[in-house]
């Protein structure tokens, strides 16, 4: 059976990809910032200069980003927090049912975070950081993309799982045995 889930068109895979991309290499850019901006803080405290404030702000902000932004991909790669007690049940059906009612679930959340990010984008373009002086707009703004890809990966992948059903789980000898 073909499916645009099983096999999916050229410039739809490939939209996918850019997509990804985008979103992971913003936050490897809020991960190489993170590390470099906590390390030169970490430098300060041994220097006899004063400090930049800005540096721990950034480094806070950047977690936000990498953690909000990242988001969708974890769920179109099915890296996110599951249950895997879920996915060892035997059971298609009750797996299939699981895993699409968890999707949407995701995608609700999705969608009230982004509306609550799109209020703040608007409303808070007049607020400033303390340190740096960034426009907070900025801060909601870039978190803003990673719930609105949340929801629409989440969506597609409750699709995805009505369609096509879950993944099959392997049992037996792949299984890590328990500690």
């Amino acid at each position: 059976m073909r499916s645009i889930f099983t096999d999916p068109p050229a410039w739809l895979a490939r939209s996918v990809r850019v997509v990804t991309v985008v979103e992971l290499a913003i936050g490897a850019f809020a991960l190489i910032i993170i590390f470099f901006l906590v390390l030169l803080q970490a430098g300060q405290r041994y220097l006899p200069i004063d400090g930049w404030p800005w540096t721990g702000e950034l480094a806070r902000f950047s977690l936000v980003w990498l953690t909000f932004v990242v988001a969708g991909v974890l769920v179109t790669s099915d890296s996110h927090l599951s249950i895997e007690m879920v996915d060892a049940v035997r059971s298609p059906l009750v797996r299939q049912v699981v895993r699409v009612i968890s999707c949407l679930v995701v995608a609700a959340i999705g969608v009230g975070l982004s509306a609550e990010a799109w209020s703040l984008t608007a409303d808070q373009g007049i607020m400033k950081s303390p340190a740096m002086r960034m426009p907070m707009s900025w801060l909601y703004g870039i978190s803003l993309i990673g719930f609105v890809s949340t929801t629409i990966r989440a969506l597609v992948a409750a699709l995805q799982y009505a369609v096509v059903g879950a993944p099959e789980v392997r049992h037996g000898e792949d299984e890590v045995p328990a500690l």
